[in-house]
């Protein structure tokens, strides 16, 4: 994959915006580099020309960590003005492809959200976004113990094969044996001819969120929205869903309040608010490029099991890309968005579609080149309206040398896309963060307003069925307000 994400046409780069809750001292982030840079082969090493191989080489540090001049009185309170133009500048800025490819930006800017912010760029052929965790999480401690490494999230993969059907006899076990493995390969099937008709000829309705060949190469703009993760694992539990489809709940909620362009007319005894305006067109075509971590061990790994020789949670870009339709209307409750979300996720776990896909895509790249591969990843990608990826992150408030972390917002810039959305958590947070083409949707911000009010209103909903007691729904809408 790495080839691939390197080639002509996907210059892709990952942005890890880190918000600190203090000014932030270059030395310490020089020292701590100097003396761990070389232990990791990726970050010392330079890629080939072609792509093929890494090749190990001296790192300077001082290339790969700018700290701009930045007068505070100048700026007074456009910290956060300030932060998106400079990040979005950065994305035309090509990384030197004669050292290792990234680098780090200290700016000791006051925003909204921190202190000061830290910019990671780097390239994503050096890994995807779970083996980027893992190296923030070895570089990091807790933030209530400065000697105790973060704790590793604990993930585990749902089973498909309730207690009940484990204790039934052989005979009700074994159709059900056989009715899951044809609806598996009935599902590859039909996920497979969806994605050739997408390579070759369908392509997603025109809105004002679709992008275009050009959008690789345009600026990008980056906008965050913090909410509280108790919120979401509240939704998970009362709706008996994953965390993964309440987020894909809220995406769709927010992409249909964006497009319908409804603006929210509340009653005068302040009850709940609701769109007034129907523009979505009829049979619409949005879909979503959906990233799988395909490693046996789902979730953050530690980092030295990930670059273990033969590790099953190896450092790399073991991923692939899903397309996920997304349910665009005028539902009058949100929570349909997130039942309608369930489905589709469900129909996708029994689906071998990615791990096929995944070694299709190397088998293509190893015989015909990269070249061909990115042509054909670009293909998936221009037919299709936005990028959606979530990494689990740290348990726990970290800190970086005495550097406490408010918040961690990844993205990723070089797309075809003209809208990728990422969910980062973070200790009881989710981070929503979102890159924009802002030739076609030029305010990132409502699409962040969109994803906190879909939230808002699922909550609503769910005190509206009597689900909620009125105090419990009523404290957490107040601390997402504040």
């Amino acid at each position: 994959m790495a080839r691939m994400f390197q080639s002509s046409g996907t210059d892709y780069c990952t942005v890890i915006i880190v918000g600190f809750k203090t000014k932030i001292n270059p030395d310490v982030i020089l020292d701590d580099l100097k003396q761990n840079v070389s232990k990791h082969p990726r970050i010392s090493s330079k890629l080939a020309e072609d792509g093929t191989r890494w090749i190990k080489t001296q790192v300077n540090v001082e290339d790969h960590v700018f700290v701009p001049d930045i007068d505070p009185d100048e700026i007074g309170d456009q910290g956060d003005k300030f932060v998106d133009d400079y990040i979005s500048r950065l994305t035309m800025l090509p990384l030197d492809r004669s050292r290792p490819l990234w680098d780090i930006h200290i700016l000791n800017v006051k925003t909204s959200d921190a202190e000061a912010i830290g910019v990671i760029r780097s390239h994503h052929s050096l890994g995807d976004g779970m083996s980027r965790m893992s190296l923030i999480m070895a570089c990091t401690h807790k933030s209530s113990d400065p000697e105790a490494l973060p704790t590793i999230p604990i993930l585990k993969r749902r089973e498909n094969v309730s207690h009940g059907l484990r204790n039934t006899g052989w005979f009700l076990s074994s159709m059900f044996a056989i009715y899951a493995t044809v609806r598996l390969i009935w599902n590859t099937i039909v996920d497979f001819l969806l994605l050739l008709s997408t390579v070759l000829f369908l392509k997603d309705t025109e809105t004002s969120l679709k992008g275009g060949a050009e959008a690789e190469s345009n600026a990008k703009r980056f906008s965050h929205r913090i909410v509280s993760l108790d919120d979401v694992r509240l939704i998970k539990d009362i709706m008996d869903v994953t965390i993964n489809d309440v987020l894909l709940g809220v995406t769709q909620a927010a992409l249909s309040r964006y497009l319908n362009g409804a603006h929210d007319e509340t009653n005068e005894n302040g009850g709940t608010s609701r769109p007034v305006l129907n523009n979505i067109p009829c049979n619409i075509r949005v879909r979503a490029g959906v990233l799988v971590n395909l490693r046996s061990e789902i979730g953050v790994q530690p980092l030295a099991d990930m670059m273990a020789k033969d590790s099953k949670c190896r450092w790399g870009n073991l991923i692939n890309i899903v397309v996920l339709p997304l349910s665009i209307g005028s539902e009058t409750d949100p929570l349909v968005y997130l039942s309608k979300a369930k489905s589709t996720m469900d129909q996708k776990k029994n689906s071998l579609h990615a791990p096929i896909l995944y070694l299709i895509m190397s088998f293509i790249v190893s015989v015909f080149g990269a070249k061909t591969g990115a042509a054909l990843f670009n293909r998936l990608l221009l037919s299709t309206t936005a990028f959606i990826s979530n990494v689990n992150g740290p348990t726990e408030e970290i800190s970086f040398h005495g550097h406490p972390i408010a918040y961690i917002a990844p993205s990723v810039y070089g797309h075809a896309q003209a809208l990728l959305i990422h969910f980062q958590s973070y200790a009881d947070k989710m981070v929503i963060s979102i890159a924009v083409d802002p030739t076609i949707i030029p305010d990132p911000h409502k699409l962040c307003d969109a994803m906190e009010e879909s939230l808002k209103s699922m909550k609503i909903a769910l005190l509206g069925k009597g689900l909620l007691i009125n105090e419990q729904v009523s404290v957490r809408v107040n601390n997402m307000c504040n």
